[in-house]
């Protein structure tokens, strides 16, 4: 009996075995095994440590060192700050690779390489391990003017800081700037900060509204909206759309009502603001006092401004075929260059007068309205260079051609100026240059600003502006106090 059941086990687990064996080769995937590579890719070295502080300006490269020759192999496994950079082969060796590096002062950056990114030129299968590395460069440092670059009437610390600061990144940066929706706010500021994670380095309030008697609904002498963009860290823009009644009996209404900037609007003469008596000349100078009174809090709150009044003030007055429209579009520029220049002069004058010592003054050029076959240059217009720190130009709709052709004509003309985008956007369906395409055809403005409403660029113009490291945002910026 016992022999019986031993043999019956014999029996049964040559049954099974087969089985036993087929589950056995079952047991693993599909398919062929991945290769072990014949080599492991080691880092022996990086040029930058964890954690370092390095200049900007010199550090342009991240070497990464292996143990054995390595080669780049994916386009979008490197990136700094979230963006791919083209990573490449070292020249001086083989076992090495470069990380070009666009970076700019006071800033905090992470270089991620991804595995798989880079590999061994023996053996692809041979991946580096993922890396990261964090590090941050030093604040920028504010280096002192150059004969000719010091303000030409500002006197306070912040405005002589602000203006150095603007001459030391001139060439090789440029300051974005966007303007108020409107008027005394940063509104627009904050949308640029939503969509792209960054806040423009600069905010232009505008004082179009000034003339409004006592309201619920704007309030100048309440500097808040301003205070609030210095104390975070921004350039404070200032311009004035300066507004006049349409007629000597018109009194201006709460709502805003009643005044114009257009010259067909108005019986306001600019040459009669200049004239002791007239109802013109009461109105200029009662307006100024407004003004003035809100740029002197700002003084005592330690702010200093880029100030940039009467702008445009040649209109189509340049045109070498005069005819009906060949006129100032802007009152304070419809009597004619020397009146023009004589209301600059004014109001610096009486802005020194009163104490005013914080502002950098701006003047806006027509530059042969974009095309000097039809327009003479404007230079009869320009106030002098004892009168203006800084040469604006306003364009909308340009292309990257056209920006660098307008560049290379203001800085020609006002050598020695730094020149700067006043105002730039859309032009109705015609949309404005990116950025990255304006500075590489050699537009190097100083600064740009963008308008509102209709003018105001899209989404993702803000996006390529605002990640080239060339343009400086708010978080950049040094302490200009």
């Amino acid at each position: 009996m016992k022999r019986n059941r031993l043999v019956n086990l014999a029996l049964l687990a040559l049954i099974l075995l087969p089985a036993v064996f087929t589950i056995s080769s079952c047991s693993s995937e599909d398919g062929p095994d991945e290769p072990t590579p014949s080599v492991t890719v080691i880092l022996r070295g990086q040029t930058i440590a964890e954690g370092a502080e390095v200049d900007a300006e010199t550090t342009t490269v991240l070497t990464l060192t292996y143990n054995t020759t390595v080669k780049v192999v994916s386009s979008t496994g490197i990136t700094l700050n979230g963006t791919a950079v083209a990573a490449k082969s070292n020249s001086q060796t083989t076992m090495a690779v470069d990380i070009p590096l666009s970076l700019v002062a006071g800033t905090n950056y992470t270089v991620k390489v991804a595995k798989g990114a880079i590999v061994s030129t023996t053996d692809a299968s041979a991946s580096a391990p993922e890396f990261t590395l964090s590090f941050k460069t030093k604040e920028a440092t504010v280096i002192p003017p150059a004969e000719g670059q010091e303000p030409v009437v500002a006197t306070t610390e912040p405005a002589k800081k602000l203006l150095a600061y603007m001459w030391s990144q001139y060439g090789s940066k440029t300051i974005s700037s966007v303007m108020a929706e409107v008027n005394w706010n940063h509104r627009l500021a904050d949308y640029v900060k939503g969509v792209t994670g960054k806040y423009p380095a600069m905010n232009c309030y505008d004082f179009i509204q000034i003339y409004v008697p006592e309201n619920n609904w704007i309030n100048y002498n309440d500097i808040t909206p301003v205070k609030e963009w210095f104390d975070a860290g921004g350039i404070v823009q200032l311009m004035w759309h300066f507004n006049v009644p349409v007629s000597s009996s018109t009194v201006p209404g709460s709502d805003g009502s009643g005044v114009t900037c257009t010259p067909s609007e108005t019986t306001f003469k600019a040459s009669n603001a200049l004239t002791s008596g007239t109802w013109e000349n009461q109105w200029f100078y009662g307006q100024m006092d407004k003004v003035i009174d809100v740029l002197l809090k700002l003084q005592d709150a330690g702010i200093a401004a880029m100030w940039r009044p009467f702008h445009e003030g040649a209109g189509n007055a340049c045109a070498k075929q005069q005819a009906s429209w060949t006129k100032a579009w802007f009152w304070w520029g419809y009597d004619g260059a020397d009146t023009y220049k004589r209301l600059w002069v004014a109001m610096f004058d009486y802005f020194k007068q009163k104490g005013v010592k914080n502002l950098i003054w701006v003047w806006t050029t027509q530059n042969y309205n974009g095309n000097s076959s039809t327009y003479n240059q404007d230079t009869d217009w320009y106030p002098g260079n004892e009168y203006v720190d800084v040469i604006a130009r306003d364009l909308y709709g340009y292309n990257a051609a056209q920006n660098k052709q307008e560049f290379d004509e203001i800085q020609a003309t006002y050598s020695g100026k730094m020149v700067i985008l006043g105002e730039c956007g859309v032009d109705g369906n015609t949309s404005f240059a990116n950025i990255s395409d304006i500075w590489g055809a050699g537009a190097k403005w100083g600064s740009f600003m963008v308008w509102y409403g209709s003018n105001f660029c899209s989404d993702a113009w803000w996006k390529n502006a605002m990640t080239n490291a060339y343009v400086i945002t708010r978080d950049q910026l040094p302490d200009l106090k």
